[in-house]
Parts: structure tokens; C-alpha cells; sequence
């Protein structure tokens, strides 16, 4: 069925894209600037002539020149600063750009080296992108954020927020205000990833301290230099920023990125039944790593609600994977969550998390388990705990490197014919184990996720495996699409778990076991359609949609619904106003 069918939706790319701008002012705003690209009528009337070079190119050609300037730079944070910059000049060319080659680009412009810019914010800014909201000033909030209203026909025209307030970025810890460049990458990838319309998302930043001393005493660092606040007015300042975008933008979807453990939880409980509201940390990387177990339950033949899982590393991640394998095996076994939860076991830097262990956090504790269970065991130990558990599953999310040691991966590989070991943190060089060393000491038996991309590995006889990426960028932009374009009240667990099937079925490891486990980044956007579909079935099914004459009924008539609806990287034809 043709998308063509859906032209009359708010966000179909089909009509002529109302122009204000012309001249400079139109050059200057990236959104609207196609550069060389411009035609000889759009030239003269929109007052370009003599502002442009006078061939005419096609984006093509553009995409040609811009590949050939990135390949020519220095080094990787050399080409994030390049891509940045080209984000600053054309929205098009940017992601079209990216979108030829997101292979070779997803670790410049995402982990790892949008961490090492983060870490260089103040030191390379340049200009600013996004909302700054500070603690400092909280009666000031509506006044920042109002500067982003756009006077459109559709209530605000912000689709997407990504919010973080810098604590605990991308496994390099605390960045304070350089917080605002993960909320930029974020949406970067919603736009990439799911055609979100990146002229209605918007970037911001809580900026409320830092506890990085380095940050701190740097004269040049530009956000707030004292200790982070916590506690009351913590929660009464981001409570303000939560209601205000409620109110200047009422049909937007907020999504929490890079919080501290204990707020990124409490901030998700206090508002996720009242707003639709999503924390990737904790929902985004439990499903996709979820998507990761039930593709490799496929091929070992473990059933779910028999699963019997070991997280190493009990910080927010960590405690995310654990809630969202809990609901999915309460759901299957039809039992309480409750129930479920001895099949789970979490390590942190105490050990293996017990009742008894001091300054529990109120994720952790649902997984603590009693300690007369573990008496005269060494609770310090991986391999005690893999060899007493018999674990199915080993998770890393510790950016503790080289934890997952031979002896450990060895345990694991005693009790299960083919073991699921995913070392998941980020960056490279925090993984608790190389792949490559996991499926050799297995014999190639292991099934393996990371948390970023790794090449396939050969064994011996000549048979290549392929590394999954347990990466959310195959996940939280299809979730988020779904629950904008249903303008879903809510993001439920129901949705989620919607999500989670979807993105398993996808996986290439279905069709053949030595495959990934999780599609790659390059599927990401027939993937993200997939994920959208499941999850605005779910918000129509419980009441939650918004939208009205949504064909949930007809799979190829939703797919073109999807479809036509997100934003693509072409020039579009202008109509000046």
C-alpha cells in the first residue's frame, strides 16, 4: 500500500515545506539550508543569487564532497567535531551523510567518541545546541524553554525531549553540563534511526552541579561550579522542568538520559504513570539486551521462565536489564514479578548482592538474596557465584574490563551447552571480556552480545561468528517513534514488552545460529518501523492513543502509516510565506 494514502498526516513529507527566510538568514538556519543545492527559480525567489556558488549540485554530489572532507580528518574526535559542524550548517546533508555510511560513523558521532567531546566540552565549545535549565535559577524554566515553542497548528511542535543532568554519562561518569551533548547525540539517533522530525525535538540539560573535581576546578568549565544538589530541591526542580514541558508542549514524549542510579529511578516511577515518559539506562537497555536473550534462547533452547540469569554490575543499567527480564518471565510463567525474582542474581562492587549488604539502593533490593543461602561461599568471587548459580546468562555492566576471565567464561560453559555471555559496558575499553576471547575459550559454543561493535570472529576451522551489539539505538528510537505518532498517554510495560518481541524477531540469529543476536545499526530503520508497529498496537489496544483512524487492523496499511510520517533526508520543495 502507498504511503502516498497518508498525505494528509501532520508529519507526511509529501507537501511543500513553508519557508519564512530568505537570504543570509535562510544560509544560516541548517534546517532549511540546501546550500549548492538550491535551484535556479528557488535562487531568485528566495534572494540567494550572488550568496552561492552558481553550479547547481544535486545531494548527491554534496554527500560526495562532505564524505571525502570527514575522511580527510585527523583523528576520530576530529571527524565528531567535523560532524558537528555540519549539523550546524545542513540538516539534510548531515544525515543523509550519516545515513550512507552509519556503519563507519555510528562510533563518531555516538560512543565512543561523543565521550571523549563530552568530556571536552568546555574546552571545544563553540556554539551552543539546546535548552540550558538552571538550578539556580528554577522560576527562570518556562522563560528558557518557552524560546523553543514553535506558532504551529499541532500544540507546541515538539514531538521528542531528550533530558539528562550530566551524573553518569556514557560509563565516563560525572560531566555536568557537557550533559547537553548526550541529549544531542540522543536525538541525533531518534532522527537516524526512526525518522524522527528533528526540527521538533529538542535537547536539554539540568544543570545542578557537579561532583567532578576535575570540572571544577577547570576555570573554562561552563557549567555551575559547586557539589551537585540532591534531595528536595533536586526533585522540586526537575518536577518543574517535567510539569512546564507538559504545558509548552503537551503532546511531547520525555525521555530521562544519563542520571545518577537513584534519581534515574525515582524519576521514572514518580512520573511514568502520569506522563509518557521513558529512562533508556534502565527501559531502553533492558529491552534490547532482553531482544538479545530471547533471539539466543532460540538457538540453546532454554525456556524463558526457566531462565537463570547473573548481572555483574548492579548500577542503573544493570538493575534495568534485571527489571525487564523479570517482567518478561512473570509474564510468561504467569507469576507474580515477585516470584520471579530469585531467578535473578546481581553483583556489585560489594559482591553478590545480599540482604545484609549495607546502602542498598531501591533497585537492588528486590535481588538481594538471603545470606544463610551463600554461608561459607566466597560472595566476592564470579566464578563461586557462576559455579554454585549455573547460570544460563552472564551480563556485564560494571566497567570493570577484563572481569569476564577465562576460569569465569569457563564456569559458565560447564553447565550450559550454549551460554549467553554479553559484555555490555561501555566504552571498548571498559568491556569485561573481548568476544573474541569468550568464543575461543568456549570452543565457539558461546553466544555473545556486546556493548559496542566488534568485527566477526574466526575460529580454527575456518567458521566466522558474528558479535552482536546489544545497542539501544535498534530500540529506543522505535519506541519512541510508536508512542509519538499514536500520541500514546503512556509508555507502559505492556508497550515495552511489545517492543522487546518485535526487535527478537528480527534478529539475524534466527535464521542462522552463527549470526547476530540483535540486527545492526544499518537495519535500524526498517527495525524502528517494526518496533513502532508493536508499540502503537499495544497503546491502542489498552485505550492510551491519542490519534484517532490509526489501520492497526492491516499490517501493510500501519507499515505505510509508520511510514510515511517519518522524516526522511531529502530536500524537500519550498513554498515561501
Amino acid at each position: 500500500m502507498s504511503s502516498t494514502n497518508f498525505n494528509h498526516l501532520p508529519l507526511s513529507q509529501t507537501r511543500p515545506l513553508k519557508v519564512s527566510l530568505s537570504g543570509r538568514l535562510l544560509l544560516d538556519n541548517p534546517f532549511y539550508n540546501k546550500g549548492t543545492c538550491f535551484t535556479t527559480s528557488e535562487r531568485k525567489l528566495f534572494h540567494l543569487k550572488g550568496l552561492l556558488p552558481t553550479n547547481i549540485q544535486t545531494l548527491d554530489e554534496q554527500v560526495q564532497r562532505a564524505y571525502d572532507q570527514y575522511s580527510s580528518q585527523k583523528d576520530d574526535l576530529a571527524k565528531n567535531t567535523f560532524m558537528t559542524s555540519m549539523a550546524e550548517q545542513n540538516t539534510v546533508l548531515y544525515y543523509r551523510l550519516i545515513q550512507d555510511h552509519i556503519r563507519e560513523m555510528f562510533s563518531i558521532i555516538y560512543t565512543p567518541t561523543e565521550g571523549d567531546a563530552i568530556e571536552n566540552y568546555s574546552r571545544v565549545f563553540r556554539r551552543p545546541d539546546g535548552c540550558f535549565l538552571s538550578i539556580k535559577h528554577p522560576d527562570e524554566v518556562e522563560e528558557r524553554m518557552s524560546k523553543f515553542v514553535q506558532t504551529n497548528e499541532d500544540g507546541g511542535g515538539i514531538d521528542y525531549i531528550v533530558v539528562s543532568d550530566g551524573e553518569e554519562i556514557l560509563g565516563i561518569g560525572d560531566q555536568g553540563v557537557g550533559g547537553i551533548l548526550i541529549s544531542v547525540a540522543k536525538l541525533a539517533l531518534t532522527t537516524i534511526c526512526a525518522g524522527l522530525h528533528p526540527d521538533r525535538t529538542l535537547p536539554v540539560v539540568l544543570d545542578t552541579g557537579t561532583d567532578n573535581e576535575t570540572l571544577l576546578n577547570d576555570e573554562l568549565y561552563l557549567g555551575h561550579h559547586f557539589k551537585r544538589v540532591r534531595g528536595e530541591r533536586y526533585d522540586d526542580f526537575v518536577d518543574r522542568f517535567v510539569q512546564t514541558a507538559r504545558k509548552l508542549f503537551p503532546k511531547a514524549y520525555i525521555h530521562f538520559e544519563d542520571f545518577g542510579l537513584t534519581n534515574a529511578r525515582n524519576l521514572l516511577d514518580r512520573y511514568r504513570n502520569h506522563a509518557p515518559v521513558f529512562n533508556d539506562d534502565i527501559q531502553g537497555t533492558g529491552c534490547v539486551t532482553l531482544a538479545a536473550i530471547m533471539a539466543g534462547l532460540h538457538v540453546n533452547g532454554v525456556k524463558l521462565e526457566e531462565l537463570r540469569v547473573v548481572i555483574f554490575g548492579a548500577g542503573t543499567a544493570g538493575c534495568g536489564i534485571a527489571e525487564q527480564i523479570q517482567a518478561a518471565i512473570a509474564t510468561k510463567a504467569g507469576k507474580e514479578k515477585e516470584q520471579v525474582a530469585d531467578q535473578i542474581w546481581c553483583v556489585d562492587k560489594p559482591g553478590l548482592l545480599l540482604t545484609t549488604t549495607p546502602g542498598l539502593s531501591i533497585t537492588q533490593k528486590p535481588y538481594a538474596r538471603s545470606e544463610p543461602e551463600w554461608k561459607d561461599m566466597d560472595t566476592k568471587s564470579l566464578q563461586t557465584i557462576i559455579s554454585h548459580v549455573k547460570p544460563h546468562v552472564l551480563i556485564g555492566t560494571s566497567t570493570k574490563p577484563g572481569a569476564f576471565t577465562q576460569q569465569v567464561v569457563q564456569e559458565m560453559a560447564k553447565y550450559v551447552e550454549r551460554p549467553l555471555i554479553f559484555p555490555l559496558s561501555n566504552p571498548t575499553r571498559l568491556h569485561e571480556a573481548k568476544p573474541a576471547d569468550v568464543i575461543r575459550w568456549t570452543d565457539g559454543k558461546a553466544l555473545v552480545a556486546t556493548g559496542s561493535p566488534f568485527p566477526p570472529v574466526t575460529l580454527d576451522d575456518g567458521r566466522e561468528i558474528e558479535v552482536a551489539e546489544c545497542n539501544n539505538s535498534v530500540c529506543f528510537p522505535g519506541i519512541g517513534l510508536g508512542a509519538v505518532l499514536c500520541r500514546s498517554r503512556l509508555v507502559t510495560d505492556k508497550m515495552l514488552v511489545a517492543a522487546v518481541e518485535a526487535l527478537a524477531k528480527e534478529a539475524p540469529a534466527l535464521q542462522d545460529p552463527d549470526k547476530a543476536l540483535v540486527p545492526g545499526v544499518e537495519d535500524a530503520r526498517p527495525v524502528s518501523v517494526k518496533i513502532a508497529m508493536a508499540v502503537i498496537r499495544s497503546a491502542v489496544d489498552d485505550g492510551l492513543a491519542q490519534v484517532d483512524d490509526i489501520p492497526v487492523h492491516d499490517d501493510g496499511l500501519l507499515k505505510s502509516w509508520v511510514e510515511a510520517q517519518m522524516w526522511q533526508p531529502v530536500y524537500r520543495e519550498y513554498e515561501k510565506v
